[in-house]
């Protein structure tokens, strides 16, 4: 017989929409169980961007100063190498926030320092090897979950589900909400190089001729990111090893006596890039954010940010009322209204990104430097707007605090 328990809200998914949904709703009072699939948090080429908005939220929150005790990278700008030519793109440091840059920490570590904290509440509570399989209804209204866990089956019921679980969301194909797709011309390989002290201190892009490689500073390691044309990766393991670490090499020379490293193709992982949302992120009942209700691209670095956000919405406008009970469809409405435009804004963005500067439309001539990229280089003022766009964002969120 399956166990069962019963909590105000259940979260499906222990990312960060969903951890940090799980902590602010904990922190206002709330019962919640978070489940997350997985033993731990440990999860490699996962994105590890922590904007200044976010820092700012933990700020807010009264954990800034520890947080940033943690091991991480702090970014004050952003650069690119566009065909061999060095270009500032994005300067942090003008920001109104309190952090003027971009915390590059592993998201494991992100992910148990916030859970770490939730665990003080004890209306919290964060049940790891917990897979949510399916969803139950009392006709047309989703009042829990049905997960599988090393004990055996098990049954949540609860006044509101939150599906956090991602793009391949069980909770959003089980819902049967319908999902919009945007085209994305590329995938990306992610890998491993080893790093040395002579290396740059600092994580770069590196643009040629429609082809982009992505460098993320883990501290002893480059986290590589290598875009491909969507579909390609098997044509790239046709021509061999070889060629692709010479073709990794040609973007990064600093990086050549390191490729035969790669010499595997289980040391390369295939991430495949969507862009996508839900046309309605609810029903009666549910409630979807983060990944779960638009799968974002990597560009920008942007869609751990967005997560976030949606989770302090979510925790702002639910929870007074979820503390009195189950909340009607018009509520949740209210956060699909909150978040939807600033998820379309960048989701447009990206789109534009890839179609026209990550594909190559931008130049002919190997030597040339892209209008949008002179620009950068010769008006400094300019490189506040992308940092403003990538380190805030469009609408960004503060926690409304209860005196807790």
């Amino acid at each position: 017989m399956a166990e069962k328990l019963q909590t105000r809200c259940v979260i499906a998914g222990g990312g960060p929409a969903g951890i940090m949904a799980g902590y602010l709703l904990a922190r206002a009072g709330m019962p919640v169980i978070v489940l997350e699939k997985h033993g731990d948090f440990f999860r490699d080429f996962r994105g590890d961007t922590i904007h200044p908005s976010t820092l700012e939220l933990m700020y807010e929150l009264g954990l800034l100063e520890e947080f940033l005790k943690q091991p991480h990278q702090e970014v004050r700008e952003l650069r690119a190498v566009v065909n061999s030519q060095t270009v500032p793109i994005a300067d942090f440091t003008k920001l109104p926030t309190r952090c003027k840059f971009i915390a590059f920490m592993p998201q494991w570590d992100f992910l148990n320092f916030l859970s770490m904290h939730a665990k003080k509440f004890p209306s919290f509570q964060l049940l790891m090897q917990h897979e949510v399989v399916d969803l139950i209804f009392d006709q047309q209204r989703v009042t829990g979950v049905r997960a599988k866990t090393p004990g055996g089956e098990m049954e949540i019921r609860a006044d509101l589900v939150i599906g956090a679980d991602g793009r391949h969301s069980v909770v959003q194909a089980r819902a049967g909400l319908e999902r919009e797709e945007f085209g994305v011309p590329i995938d990306v390989l992610w890998m491993r190089i080893s790093k040395k002290p002579a290396d740059p201190q600092q994580s770069f892009g590196f643009f040629q001729q429609g082809k982009l490689l992505v460098l993320l500073d883990r501290g002893d390691y480059w986290q590589c990111g290598f875009v491909i044309p969507k579909g390609g990766f098997d044509e790239i393991k046709t021509r061999g090893l070889k060629p692709f670490q010479n073709d990794i090499a040609g973007f990064a020379g600093f990086l050549r006596d390191r490729v035969a490293e790669l010499d595997d193709w289980s040391q390369i992982k295939l991430l495949t890039v969507q862009i996508n949302r839900l046309r309605n992120w609810c029903r009666d009942g549910l409630l979807c954010i983060g990944d779960s209700a638009h799968a974002m691209s990597p560009a920008g670095g942007v869609g751990i940010n967005l997560a976030i956000q949606d989770a302090v919405a979510t925790a702002n406008l639910l929870g007074e009322k979820l503390r009195n009970g189950a909340v009607s469809v018009n509520d949740l409405r209210k956060v699909q209204a909150r978040r939807e435009w600033p998820t379309r804004l960048i989701q447009a963005m990206q789109v534009f990104i890839h179609r026209r500067v990550v594909t190559g439309q931008t130049s002919q001539r190997k030597e040339s430097l892209p209008i949008v990229f002179q620009l950068l280089k010769w008006f400094p003022v300019l490189r506040q707007i992308p940092a403003r766009f990538i380190g805030i964002g469009p609408r960004p969120e503060h926690y409304f605090s209860r005196g807790r």
